[in-house]
């Protein structure tokens, strides 16, 4: 059976802002283990070039997951192969964050199929605050 591939190169999707607070940065800080004082300590993070707890970079890398987009009830099924990041401002409670993932490529080898989104994560200034990429191999569901 042939799977259904509905998009094409220079397609855009987009995911829900979230506004970050303390909670999220708690929370992950929980789940991995990571409780370094720039993501929850006030007092420690104001001593800091950065004057208030940074978001960490793995939990702003995980909020561009394409599942949380648009473009998951597009795609036939995907796999995550691969994914990178460059972080390029500062993240702190309080800053709203949005994620935008434009198709930039979309092969094939043999019989699998692959795509490549960039990945732009963006503040409410409109300042882009994190840039990267995604590999999926798309796969039919079933």
């Amino acid at each position: 059976m042939e799977q259904a591939l509905e998009i094409e190169e220079g397609q855009v999707f987009s995911m829900p802002s979230k506004t970050l607070t303390d909670a999220h940065f708690l929370f992950f800080s929980g789940l991995t283990g990571d409780n370094h004082p720039i993501h929850y300590d006030v007092e420690y993070a104001k001593s800091t070039k950065f004057g208030a707890p940074l978001a960490h970079g793995l939990l702003l890398a995980g909020m561009t997951a394409l599942g949380g987009s648009d473009a998951s009830f597009q795609i036939d099924g995907f796999v995550f192969i691969e994914q990178g990041s460059r972080f390029l401002k500062p993240v702190t409670v309080g800053d709203t964050i949005r994620t935008e993932l434009t198709v930039e490529k979309i092969w094939q080898e043999g019989k699998r199929r692959f795509v490549r989104f960039a990945t732009a994560m963006i503040n409410q200034r409109d300042e882009t605050v994190l840039e990267g990429f995604h590999i999926y191999q798309i796969v039919p569901r079933g």
